[in-house]
């Protein structure tokens, strides 16, 4: 098994170097190594590229990641990073923001950043909310309700904003929910890396637990496993990757569910280490792959991740459906 899985990483990881070198060969111009390595006219346009590239890179080991923590720590292969409605409460922050921008004044050094400011700062609010509720929630099925709920208010709030909006403000709202992996700089790469690192950081701290918490809790207990820790750090580490990845890319919808799922068709341990380490590999290659896909048929990323995402989710609930009779 270990030989096995060694091989499908190493096998992924090409796939992933294979898919990068494309990616920074598509656009309008032909580029050279030299406009990556070196001060050339076309320099600038290989930044962009090289930025497009660690952004969907990044954005590739956060939404699995938040994904996976949620689908093992709820038991439920149809849980995602919006399934306790970080996704919608950050969208919701982005609408306040774009649609009253004409009456805030901020600092020139704020203005190109805000947008990711204030649907990271919706993001944490929430969190805090969740972190608050899950003392009194015993139940885990609770939290997915009360997500459920933040997700349809959050969308009601969007969509009377939308209603009286102007159609400029209209319009950068819906541009920004496309998924903007081609306009994050490199200053905001930085801070997307730090948020991403430090989310990582907590679901690495909660791999251990996880196993233990997936025996049933009375068995996780024996073991030691603190419960309530445990889905602090849960909450923590998906909040932040969902919250991080839709503040800079816009909301990316369906990978975090699709890609936990693919990993455990194609290999499946024991050990969540080695589950979590695919995840981490094949949410790479799929959000680069799709981003190629995107450059080349101009669509946006968002709706590239929906349209693949929607039949392979509809697939799952049928397969589910056929097992259960």
């Amino acid at each position: 098994m270990e030989r096995q899985f060694k091989i499908l990483c190493s096998v992924i990881l090409l796939a992933i170097i294979a898919v990068c070198i494309v990616n920074l060969n598509i656009g309008y111009l032909n580029l050279n190594i030299q406009d990556f390595l070196s001060e050339t006219p076309n320099s600038q346009i290989a930044n962009l590229r090289i930025n497009r590239v660690v952004a969907v890179l990044i954005a590739g080991l956060s939404i699995p990641t938040s994904g996976f923590l949620l689908q093992e720590y709820f038991q439920n292969p149809l849980a995602g990073p919006s399934v306790l409605g970080i996704t919608s409460v950050a969208s919701l922050s982005v609408a306040f923001y774009l649609f009253f921008s004409q009456y805030i004044i901020l600092p020139e050094i704020l203005q190109d950043s805000f947008i990711s400011i204030s649907a990271i700062g919706g993001s944490l609010v929430l969190m805090l909310i969740l972190l608050a509720f899950s003392r009194r929630f015993t139940d885990k099925s609770f939290i997915i309700i009360f997500g459920f709920l933040i997700s349809a208010l959050a969308g009601a709030v969007v969509s009377i904003l939308q209603f009286y909006a102007d159609s400029q403000s209209l319009k950068n709202y819906v541009l920004w929910s496309f998924g903007a992996n081609n306009q994050v700089s490199g200053r905001q790469l930085w801070l997307l890396g730090i948020i991403v690192l430090i989310g990582l950081f907590a679901a690495f701290r909660s791999i251990k637990p996880l196993l233990g918490s997936s025996l049933g809790s009375a068995y996780a207990q024996s073991l030691g496993v603190n419960l309530k820790s445990l889905k602090l750090l849960i909450i923590i580490s998906s909040s932040m990757l969902a919250a991080s990845v839709t503040a800079f890319l816009g909301p990316i919808l369906f990978v975090g569910i699709v890609v936990p799922h693919f990993c455990r068709l194609i290999y499946n341990p024991a050990k969540l280490w080695h589950q979590w380490v695919l995840n981490l590999l094949l949410g790479v290659f799929i959000m680069e792959f799709f981003s190629v896909i995107s450059e080349v048929s101009l669509f946006p990323l968002n709706v590239i991740t929906s349209v693949f995402g929607v039949p392979v989710i509809l697939a799952m609930m049928l397969k589910g459906r056929r097992m259960s009779f």
